[in-house]
């Protein structure tokens, strides 16, 4: 395979948003000299020492109260006595008699008398006012197009109740949505809430009444065991029959439905009512009761990973032999450099802090160190901080070439101009791999494409050197040998030898090839397709600057939240028009670009134009960015063209002498060096921000 040079000129040819000269160095001279300290949610840096607990993620301020979480078994719901749509809200906290029209058994309690339950409006705990109020008005739409008869146009209506990142509050959500508002429901996309009319719902209301099936949405969505629902009586057999068939259609493989004549009833035709019951579920009969199994809490273990020069999935790898355990039992919030010195926030299940600290003197060999270990409540999820903030020094500093102005004075101008202007967002080149012939980004594509045997021959293509890494994977391709390329790759190669261990178990078929990419935790697998949408995100974002410049023009993508991250929901995008380009309304700073992925719009302009002619460019003009072979589904998001390094200071220093020198004083510029520290969000890259800095690829 011919070496890759078509990347990095890509990569060099990505365009700039700022103007200045700027100048060479070099970084990464050794580990030491790029520090990278990850910032948690809190804003602490977490390599600082500390005996408190990793704090639950709460949702985000824009879209919730901050108010104390509810434990929704032990609520009742409360009808407002104004509402609009009152006729599917009615859910009463008293039991009902047998004036009801219809009839649930055993439903929600805590055991408690319903009388003394205090009575709680769900989803105003949890909502904030606008946003509550928002889906009201989105609720009282839907009923008044269904009363109307008018049918919804177009795609599905949907509203967003934005993003929440603590998996019980959205359980909690999800379910008092659904029984404030049956005729609705609601749908997970990576941690965002959207709601949608229920069409099922409306179907059902087609053969009874529009209480009834508020009542048996409510009674499916409790999913109370043991618990019962009877529609109201029904003479008509052929109408039985077809609410029979209604429920064993959509929700057979929950429910049952069983039909019983009414307990009074004085004449020859009797009133016959439908039952329906939960299925019982399979593992009913085990020797452990559902109760036993909740007791059982899983643990978890939070720490502080320290390492040095070391590739993050090398290290866990290296952890989970130590512990006993597999490489997605560790979760963590981001991704960390190589060749750096990095500290990152980790969580791992089904290990002890004891345990954890056991390990501390071997894992040192390894140029890795753990502290801050105590016992937390949950994993770590992807995203799960607020930034890092990186010390890094450039060496053997020098003008660029045919460049005659003073040193100091560029690399002054240099960075004051990016802590102004900003640096264009690019993923970094790490996020593609370092190899010359193969990029993770060419595997992230031909999984995409569901091309598994060749994503594996990708993953093991060796480069031009002659170490045992690369023998082996030479001779992989030449054999197709997994067991005598097991034999010569070494141990630390965590992921290969696993890789290769599944290839010899299931073989190098596409199937056998579906099962060695398993080998593999989610995180990974989907690394590799997260790393082909970022290198189109690149080029988009590029080709943007250079079609249109800084200019906001119409047809492009804005975000209108102040303080966003790359997981906004599409109801915050906002599609700039010819009216608001002319007024000039929005600032280069807050256009967005989409990240490739399933649940994603594009602009509507040239930029739009030019993704779809990349997809077809790719084979990817009908891709779902979906590859359920591999458990593989990928939303997309957005991201914000340009970004700010926050809290920058900076020093110049000769290589001999750390002191600064005084102002006047005489520098030989060939020794000096920079010593610059700043802070970034999360998913920005400090080379990136250096490449803008210093006009300079790496």
């Amino acid at each position: 395979m011919e070496e890759d040079t078509d990347f990095r000129i890509r990569f060099s040819s990505l365009r700039f948003i700022t103007d200045h000269v700027g100048f060479h160095g070099t970084i990464k001279s050794s580990p030491s000299d790029f520090v990278v300290i990850e910032i948690d949610e809190q804003g602490q840096l977490v390599n600082k020492a500390t005996n408190e607990l990793i704090s639950k993620v709460q949702p985000e301020p824009n879209n919730f109260a901050k108010k104390t979480k509810l434990d929704f078994q032990n609520l009742s719901f409360k009808e407002g006595r104004n509402q609009e749509f009152s006729t599917f809200t009615g859910c009463s906290d008293d039991d009902h008699n047998d004036q009801s029209p219809s009839v649930k058994e055993d439903t929600i309690s805590d055991g408690t008398s319903n009388s003394e339950e205090e009575k709680v409006d769900v989803l105003g705990n949890l909502l904030d006012e606008k946003t509550n109020e928002l889906l009201n008005h989105f609720a009282c739409d839907i009923k008044e197009k269904w009363n109307s008869k008018t049918e919804l146009i177009g795609s599905s209506p949907e509203f967003s109740l934005g993003r929440i990142l603590d998996k019980n509050q959205r359980a909690i959500l999800h379910s008092a949505v659904r029984q404030k508002f049956p005729f609705l429901i609601t749908v997970g996309r990576n941690s965002e809430i959207v709601v949608k009319p229920n069409l099922e719902f409306k179907e059902l209301c087609h053969l009874v009444s529009e209480e009834e099936a508020s009542d048996f949405f409510k009674y499916l969505d409790a999913k109370k065991e043991n618990s019962k629902f009877t529609f109201k009586p029904d003479t008509n057999k052929d109408h039985r029959k077809a609410v029979h068939h209604f429920i064993n259609k959509k929700f057979g493989n929950l429910v049952e439905t069983k039909s019983f004549p009414e307990l009074s009833y004085n004449t020859g035709n009797p009133n016959v009512v439908i039952t329906v019951r939960f299925r019982e579920k399979t593992h009913k009969h085990r020797k452990r009761s559902l109760f036993e199994c909740r007791d059982q809490k899983v643990i978890y273990t939070a720490f502080t990973l320290r390492k040095e020069n070391l590739e993050m999935f090398e290290a866990l790898g290296f952890l989970a032999i130590k512990l006993g355990v597999i490489p997605s039992d560790f979760s963590y919030a981001g991704l960390k450099d190589k060749k750096a010195i990095t500290y990152q926030a980790m969580v791992v299940r089904k290990v002890t802090p004891e345990r954890l600290k056991n390990i501390e003197k071997e894992i040192e060999k390894k140029r890795m160190n753990v502290f801050n270990i105590r016992s937390v409540d949950d994993s770590l999820r992807l995203g799960q901080l607020k930034g890092n903030h990186f010390d890094i020094i450039i060496r053997n500093l020098r003008s660029q070439i045919n460049d005659s102005a003073n040193l100091r004075e560029r690399i002054l101008e240099a960075i004051e101009n990016v802590k102004n202007k900003g640096f264009v967002n690019y993923y970094g080149p790490q996020r593609f791999g370092m190899g010359r012939k193969v990029h993770t980004d060419q595997i992230g594509l031909a999984l995409l494409k569901s091309k598994m045997v060749e994503a594996i021959k990708l993953f093991l293509t060796p480069e031009d050197l002659d170490d045992p890494v690369n023998r082996a994977k030479k001779y992989f391709l030449q054999t197709e040998d997994a067991k005598g390329t097991l034999s010569l790759m070494p141990e630390f190669k965590v992921r290969e030898r696993a890789l290769l261990e599944s290839l010899h178990r299931f073989g190098m078929t596409e199937e056998g090839c579906i099962q060695a990419w398993f080998s593999f935790p989610h995180s990974m697998r989907i690394f590799y397709v997260h790393a082909y949408s970022s290198k189109i995100w690149n080029e988009a974002v590029s080709y943007r600057l250079a079609t249109y410049g800084s200019r906001v023009v119409e047809g492009d993508l804005v975000c209108l939240d102040e303080d966003i991250d790359e997981h906004f929901p599409n109801s915050k995008v906002h599609l700039v028009t010819e009216e608001e380009e002319s007024a000039d309304t929005y600032a280069i700073h807050q256009v967005v670009l989409p990240v490739l992925g399933y649940n994603i719009q594009y602009p509507k302009n040239k930029v739009g134009q030019w993704y779809q002619e990349v997809l077809s460019r790719d084979g990817l003009q009908t891709c779902r960015f979906k590859v359920p072979t591999l458990k593989l589904n990928v939303p997309g998001c957005y991201r914000q063209i340009l970004k700010h390094p926050r809290n920058v200071s900076y020093q110049l220093m000769e290589e001999h002498d750390t002191d600064v020198k005084t102002e006047g004083s005489h520098i030989d510029e060939a020794t000096l060096s920079l010593l610059i520290s700043f802070d970034l969000d999360a998913s920005c890259y400090a080379t990136v921000c250096l490449r803008e800095i210093m006009k300079h690829d790496f």
